[in-house]
């Protein structure tokens, strides 16, 4: 056989590799409880708290979000109540403006209306005193010339005045008689 495993073998019987001897067992056993015994005394509690203070750090970071959260909702109902209460009163005072054209423009025809009969009845006033100044005038007219023409029938001149006026308006009252019985 091979001189390395026969070696290998006879010293696999005195002693096992994987197992230590026993002090160096107790040795490292004890080391072991030091660096555990350390690290539990100081560097566990700096561990933990720095763990606790991120924990806190979170749970306070996700209270304070949902603190702003709900304060966020709660602005936005307000908001929202706002705006509602804003379109309530546009449409309210929308719908005034509306009754108040309406009434203005009731109003303005009134008064439209109003001046269009006093322009009516001035126009229906001013003729009348056209067609009396006229006739007035016509009265005048054909008296004159029917006592120039009556003159120039007669040979003699009518000039008395008082006389003229007589027969003039005794005719032309026969003639508006004679007017009005044909009507």
């Amino acid at each position: 056989m091979n001189p390395a495993l026969v070696f290998l073998a006879a010293e696999g019987e005195k002693e096992n590799p994987l197992i230590p001897p026993w002090p160096e067992l107790v040795i490292g056993l004890i080391a072991f409880v030091i660096v555990f015994g350390f690290l539990a005394k100081k560097l566990l509690p700096n561990i933990n708290k720095v763990l606790d203070e991120r924990r806190e750090a979170i749970e306070g970071g996700i209270e304070k979000a949902e603190a702003a959260q709900t304060e966020a909702q709660s602005v936005l109902e307000q908001y929202k109540a706002q705006l509602a209460e804003a379109r309530h009163e546009a449409a309210r005072l929308r719908q005034e403006a509306q009754e108040q054209g309406a009434t203005l423009i009731a109003e303005m025809r009134a008064e439209g209306q109003r001046q269009r009969e006093e322009i009516i009845a001035a126009g229906h006033a001013q003729i009348e005193a056209d067609r009396k100044a006229a006739a007035s005038a016509l009265r005048q007219d054909v008296g004159k010339l029917a006592t120039e023409l009556a003159g120039k029938l007669v040979g003699e001149s009518l000039e008395d005045h008082a006389r003229q006026s007589r027969v003039i308006d005794r005719f032309l009252d026969d003639l508006e008689e004679k007017a009005e019985a044909t009507r």
